[in-house]
């Protein structure tokens, strides 16, 4: 099994405070093969930028840019 323990939060690193929701490119990051959020044990994201992508992409998809579903 893989172990997802030591990871850091990507936006921490990359020292990114606002998430977009027209910046697709970096909220398919955080998205599965078939359009779901990724959890926050697989992704490594803290819970604070984890409730601003989850915002983020909702906004996305209902502005069309990011599909509901496959």
């Amino acid at each position: 099994m893989p172990s997802y323990k030591g990871r850091k939060c990507y936006f921490d690193d990359q020292h990114i405070d606002n998430i977009d929701y027209k910046n697709v490119r970096l909220l398919k990051k955080f998205i599965t093969k078939y359009n779901k959020i990724t959890p926050r044990y697989y992704s490594g994201t803290c819970l604070k930028h984890q409730k601003k992508l989850t915002s983020a992409i909702k906004n996305a998809r209902f502005m069309a840019l990011v599909g509901f579903t496959k």
